[in-house]
């Protein structure tokens, strides 16, 4: 008697990667895609309706991201096995997935290679995660986190707010913002804010709509 097929989930919100994951995996004897989302909260609601044994992710969703998605997953199921999937190379992203609960990483340049072996391995039990991705997260604890506050600054300063502006957004000080702005510079080790958003970009802490 052969064993069950791994029943999967996919999730992305541009409907030819969608497809295409379906048509890939789905040419495997023990894979079986049974569902498809485009947002966050369809990705919810159908891991509730059909309960697949491995979800694949995009982190880029409108309205609810990946990330809250999975998070959404996970505090109703806990034990659901998630795969993120994504052009997001910063190592905050990898760090932020993995603590949200999700059992391995990938970027969409290396699916060919890797995704199918990642869906057994996770289907499994395992956590795999790929040399690159864990050089990218090693590099992250070398660094200085931000703090959530700090964070909110940078993306400010990213949308073209100056001190005042971000004050009154926050409803703090101008002085405290520039406490904030200093600190953050310091811990990314620049010297002016576009470089701050540059690095913040680079690292995954902020994404441009």
């Amino acid at each position: 008697m052969s064993s069950p097929r791994i029943r999967l989930l996919c999730v992305d919100d541009h409907k030819v990667v969608r497809e295409g994951l379906s048509a890939m995996l789905g040419v495997h004897d023990d894979m079986e895609v049974v569902g498809l989302a485009a947002t966050g909260e369809q990705a919810v609601e159908l891991h509730q309706q059909l309960h697949p044994d491995v979800t694949i992710m995009d982190l880029q969703l409108p309205v609810m991201g990946g990330l809250d998605a999975i998070r959404a997953i996970r505090a109703r199921t806990p034990e659901a096995r998630i795969i993120v999937l994504t052009m997001y190379h910063g190592e905050e992203d990898i760090y932020r997935s993995l603590s949200a609960g999700a059992a391995t990483y990938l970027l969409k340049d290396s699916i060919t290679d890797d995704l199918v072996g990642m869906v057994r391995d996770v289907h499994a039990g395992g956590r795999p995660l790929p040399s690159s991705i864990a050089s990218m997260l090693a590099t992250r604890d070398q660094q200085s986190a931000l703090s959530a506050r700090e964070i909110e600054v940078v993306r400010l300063i990213a949308q073209g707010l100056r001190n005042k502006e971000i004050a009154g957004e926050l409803a703090i000080t101008e002085e405290t913002v520039k406490v904030h702005v200093r600190r953050v510079l310091a811990k990314m080790g620049v010297n002016d804010r576009t470089a701050a958003v540059r690095v913040a970009l680079q690292r995954g802490i902020i994404h441009l709509d």
